[in-house]
């Protein structure tokens, strides 16, 4: 193992590392976010917030840490956000994230606008051994509605014979946030495509996603990309109790908590703090899952007691990869997987499905 990564030991760590290998304007992109980056920052303060409320005097000589997400068995309840562009981390990119991911037994998805295609991703994924006693663990691919609806209906059946399982749309992404860092660095559109041919743009990226994406795009749509598939639709970027009710309501089997790691609305509210409000109003009629803001074994925990099924990770995963490509996202999980079973058994509990929302305090 390179001796950066074995000085890693959290994933806080992979971030400083990253930004003293990376060119500045591709560690802007990862790491920032929109606006002053208000949210950005409260995405982790948020869960700083919280505590948590042990239990003694039982066994935990045994930890289990599996969990089911849409009928797909994982070792861990920790997934790979879809990021786009990865080769701005690493040149391996998707591939390294993807082999990582199933060699974990955690779930991955892939971004519309990955670096590789969909097909090659799937490849790499098959390819890769998944921990004793798991099969293959769940492979999404993530949408974004195509001003050009054939572009996504193309991207829909090209992932459903690839051997994804779920569809996720992203919904929070009408226009691009306005993130500072990028404009500062005059980030142009990245002239790599792993799904559909490069726009040929030379247009800084906020601009180019507006001439893209689906600015129409509605509640009335969700029917339209359910008759696309037989998939399982996920609805991602939901932050209210009201739109995580639609999304049920409107056949969603997943509802994804995401402020977009506070890349989209700066002053958003963080996950955590509206993950109360998500559970209540799916009210167990599908899946609930967060992302941003996690970066500790003890955030996972704290998200699956408060009624999220599984969190998702983004950022600290892309630096892992700039730092190690995939012996670094290796290395992420494994210091997650050893955080979260530590943090188990110190709250006394032997399995995910045995947290409960008391465990958790303000």
């Amino acid at each position: 193992m390179d001796d950066r990564l074995t000085r890693v030991l959290q994933l806080s760590d992979f971030e400083g590392l990253a930004e003293a290998t990376l060119e500045r304007s591709s560690f802007d992109y990862i790491a920032g976010g929109a606006g002053e980056e208000i949210t950005l920052r409260d995405n982790i303060a948020a869960f700083q917030r919280r505590r948590l409320c042990p239990r003694v005097l039982v066994d935990v000589s045994k930890i289990d840490l599996s969990t089911e997400m849409l009928g797909g068995r994982v070792a861990l309840p920790v997934g790979v956000a879809p990021m786009a562009f990865q080769h701005l981390a690493h040149p391996d990119a998707e591939l390294a994230m993807a082999r990582a991911s199933v060699a974990a037994g955690a779930a991955f998805c892939l971004s519309t606008l990955s670096s590789f295609s969909i097909e090659e991703v799937a490849e790499a994924g098959d390819g890769t051994d998944a921990p004793h006693g798991f099969g293959r663990p769940p492979r999404w691919f993530q949408l974004y509605v195509h001003r050009d609806r054939g572009v996504s209906a193309e991207l829909v059946a090209r992932a459903e014979a690839a051997g994804y399982s779920a569809i996720t749309v992203t919904v929070d992404l009408p226009v691009a946030g306005y993130r500072m860092r990028d404009l500062r660095n005059d980030l142009a559109y990245p002239q790599r495509f792993g799904n559909f041919p490069s726009t040929g743009s030379e247009r800084p990226l906020i601009e180019t996603i507006a001439g893209m994406n689906d600015r129409s795009l509605a509640w009335r749509d969700v029917a339209w990309l359910r008759g696309l598939t037989k998939l399982p639709i996920v609805i991602k970027g939901v932050v209210t109790a009201d739109d995580a009710a639609r999304a049920v309501a409107h056949g969603a089997a997943g509802v994804w908590v995401s402020n977009h790691g506070g890349r989209q609305l700066d002053r958003s509210l963080a996950t955590i703090d509206v993950l109360d409000e998500v559970v209540q109003a799916v009210a167990g009629r599908a899946e609930v899952y967060l992302d941003s803001g996690v970066r500790r074994g003890v955030d996972v925990v704290t998200a699956l007691a408060m009624g999220a099924r599984a969190v998702f990770i983004g950022k600290a995963f892309d630096f892992a990869l700039a730092v190690g490509g995939e012996a670094g996202v290796r290395r992420a999980f494994a210091l997650l997987t050893a955080e979260v079973e530590s943090t188990m058994a110190l709250m006394g509990v032997t399995s995910v499905s045995r947290l409960t929302r008391r465990m958790v305090v303000p």
